[in-house]
């Protein structure tokens, strides 16, 4: 098992940056990928970037070119560098640990941090 928790959320004007960071327990090396998903009041939980290891990360259409996903494995953190933020990107951010399984996967989150971006 391994626990995850978020930081770096908060309160920011719409074009500024924050930078959340996931620190894990125990070692993130076998879990592929590494996520950071969002829940907006009202609305599902989405994913917002991915990365695995050795491969190109991955993100949703709305924070291409703004947000940057990475890894730290020696450290045991995923970071989410978030540029040019707006209104909309307004959520509770989640971090997320997937490993595939022979039987079944396993996902791990974090309790999320809140960012709120004003207009």
């Amino acid at each position: 098992q391994v626990q995850l928790v978020e930081s770096g959320g908060g309160l920011v004007q719409a074009g500024g940056s924050l930078r959340l960071s996931c620190a894990a327990s125990g070692s993130i090396f076998s879990f592929n990928p590494m996520g950071w998903y969002r829940q907006a009041p009202g609305k599902q939980r989405e994913l917002v970037a991915s990365i695995a290891n050795g491969r190109i990360p991955n993100y949703a259409d709305s924070v291409k070119g703004r947000f940057t996903i990475s890894r730290d494995n020696a450290k045991d953190t995923v970071y989410l560098q978030m540029n040019s933020l707006k209104p909309e990107d307004t959520a509770v951010y989640y971090c997320n640990a997937h490993r595939f399984g022979v039987l079944r996967d396993l996902d791990y989150w974090g309790p999320g941090t809140q960012v709120t971006v004003s207009s």
